[in-house]
Parts: structure tokens; sequence; C-alpha cells
């Protein structure tokens, strides 16, 4: 199973912002007993990184990322991801780019978003992490 990982999902981790970081921490954990294959988009690596830099340090942000790095696929966002991103219904750009890149890959069986509301007009499944464990039992 694939899962494209929104960046809040990231964040909560590296930046252990609770209580939603008890659910990214699970994702990666169940990632590393091979249930799943986890994906992120280049966007998604370098806004995490910008913002927890500031919440943690650089040097820790640094130690996180390299660590999450070696656990994830990322999948680049290509000029044709940002174009199509215009197009799309969604109300916020920067989702409407990590959608696109999402349907990139053929193999992507979950989003997941702490951020539903602003995946309505997503053609791939949107969980929640904590959907995701109810949705998997």
């Amino acid at each position: 199973m694939y899962l494209f990982l929104d960046t809040n999902i990231l964040i909560d981790l590296v930046a252990d912002r609770k209580p939603f970081s008890k659910w990214a921490y699970q994702i990666f954990k169940d990632q590393k007993e091979g249930r799943w294959t986890l994906v992120t988009s280049a966007s998604s690596v370098l806004t995490t990184f910008y913002i927890t830099e500031k919440e943690i340090g650089s040097r820790k942000a640094k130690q996180v990322l390299k660590i999450l790095l070696s656990r994830l696929e990322i999948q680049p966002i290509q000029k044709q991801d940002l174009l199509t991103g215009l197009l799309t219904n969604f109300k916020d750009y920067e989702d409407a780019v990590q959608h696109q890149c999402a349907m990139s890959l053929q193999n992507i069986d979950y989003l997941i978003t702490r951020n539903k509301k602003d995946y309505k007009e997503s053609l791939i499944t949107v969980l929640s992490s904590e959907e995701l464990y109810i949705e998997m039992s």
C-alpha cells in the first residue's frame, strides 16, 4: 500500500505537535515494519524544514529530516503539476499542487492529511492519520 503524506503530517512528527504526532509516529513505525510505502513531495520536505527549524532549531531539524528522507519516497513536483494545479477547483494552490503531485503516481492508495477539508476536490481517497487506522482495522 502507498500513502502520500501531506506536509502537515511531516511537521506533526518532526515538531512533535501533540496530539497529532501520535498518529504521524504510528504511520512511520508501521512503515518501518513494512506495512506500507510512504511518499511525499519534494516541496513538503522543504516546507517541513522551514517550519520546524524555527520550532526545534536547525541542527535538530536537519537530523530528523535526514532520518525521514531515508524512510520516504520523494516525488518531484513537475511543471505540469504546477500548471494543472492552477486549473483545479481547489481553494488552496499548494494543496492543488500536492494533489497533482500525488496523482502523477499510479499507485497511491490514500492521501493522508490533517486538513481534509482542503482536499474536497481530491480524486484520491483522503484520510486523516487517525482515519487511516480506523480504515485499516
